[in-house]
Parts: structure tokens; sequence; C-alpha cells
């Protein structure tokens, strides 16, 4: 069990899904010394390969931060701006606040299910995916999807330092064809999925590749909750 702190940022400013890799650029070179939060690079040419704590996202149609942990002091830096005008592509905008929640969460396995929805996943790298495309039975990629979904979650929980000793229980309850979404030089499989599982996960947090650039998305089914 672990207690997590989960900052949500929302901005008064429209955004599309496909810019939201733009605002994260945006963000970024407007810290030009920004934390290592921001962009998860430690050097030209590596990587902090972790959880992302700083995420980037569109929640009702306006750019929006999710802060989570040590992701909640690092956007100070943000706050501390005088010029908050970004550079989205060949748009300018100036970043005005339009509501920030800061709420606690205990993450933990549960005796029971809560149901959520997961919207761009990314499920499958190169090699997986050929032992998914391998599969012909629909259980079987159901099954194995489900695998990849259960260590997104298990990255999620080591990311925000909990070792979950109780197993974690996925079921997918309906799965989207596939579609193919750009993520920065490639073009990946994505899925739009609803699945029950018995770890408590917080709104918009992201799972799988690409989290911290709006993809593989959390929404809690909170009617079914």
């Amino acid at each position: 069990m672990k207690k997590i702190k989960i900052l949500t940022i929302r901005f008064d400013n429209e955004l599309y899904p496909y810019e939201i890799p733009k605002f994260r650029g945006a963000v970024v070179n407007k810290l030009s010394e920004a934390n290592v939060l921001f962009h998860n690079h430690t050097g030209d040419t590596t990587y902090r390969y972790a959880y992302p704590l700083i995420q980037y996202k569109q929640i009702g149609g306006k750019a929006a931060i999710i802060c989570i942990n040590e992701g909640t002091e690092s956007v100070h830096e943000l706050f501390r701006m005088e010029n908050r005008w970004v550079q989205l592509g060949e748009r300018e905008m100036e970043l005005n606040m339009l509501n920030l929640n800061a709420n606690q969460f205990v993450i933990q396995v549960w005796e029971k299910s809560f149901r959520y929805t997961l919207s761009k996943w990314f499920p499958l790298n190169q090699d997986n995916y050929r032992i998914y495309a391998r599969l012909t039975e629909e259980s079987e990629k159901k099954e194995f999807l489900q695998r990849m979904l259960v260590g997104n979650i298990l990255s999620f929980a080591k990311g925000i330092g909990l070792q979950l000793e109780k197993e974690v229980v996925v079921q997918i309850d309906s799965l989207s064809e596939p579609k193919m979404l750009r993520y920065k030089d490639a073009r990946l499989q994505s899925f739009d999925i609803s699945f029950s599982c018995n770890v408590f996960l917080p709104n918009y947090i992201g799972l799988g590749k690409g989290a911290s650039h709006g993809f593989g998305t959390v929404k809690s089914n909170k009617s079914e909750n």
C-alpha cells in the first residue's frame, strides 16, 4: 500500500490530441534548464527509463499536465515563469490556468475490482508485436494483451515506489480494432479498451509507451465503481 500525490493542472487553452507532443515540447523549451522530470532526458542521447511523473494531456479539449509525487514539486518551475507564452508549432499561446486539483490516493491491490477505460494504448513493442501477430485465436490475443496491461500496471507501481506483493488481476471487457498512430518517428498499433482491475488507478494517469505524451490514458468508469 502506498499513498501518492497527484496534481492535475488544466489550462484555459484549446488543444487537439495531435498537438500534445508539441505542447510537451513547448513547455520543455520554455524551461531551458527544466528538471529532468519534465522531459525524461538525462543527457543529449540518454533517457530516464522510468515511469514518467510529469505527463502532458488533453482533458476536455484543454491542455493539461498530470504531476505525480516528485512531479508535484518540480512543476513549481512552471508557475514561477513570468512570461507564459509558448510556441506550439506555428501557433503561439499564453498558458492560462483554468483549474488545479490536488489529491492523494492509496494505491494497493484490493479484494474488489475497479472498472476503467484506456485510450490510445500502445501495448506492443517490436518484440512482442511479432508474438502477438502469430496468435490466431481472439482469446489468445486478449490474454496476451491482459499480460501486457498487468506489466504496465506493475511499471506504474514501481515508478511510484510500490512493490505489489499480491497478484494483479486484469480482465479486458472490450477491445477496439487496432489503429496505427504516430509516436515520435514510428507508427504503432494502438487500442482503446475497457477493463477491470483489482488495483485502484487514478484518473488520467498514463500506462504503456508514450504515457508522458498523452497515450494510454486511464479513466475511471465511476458509474460502475
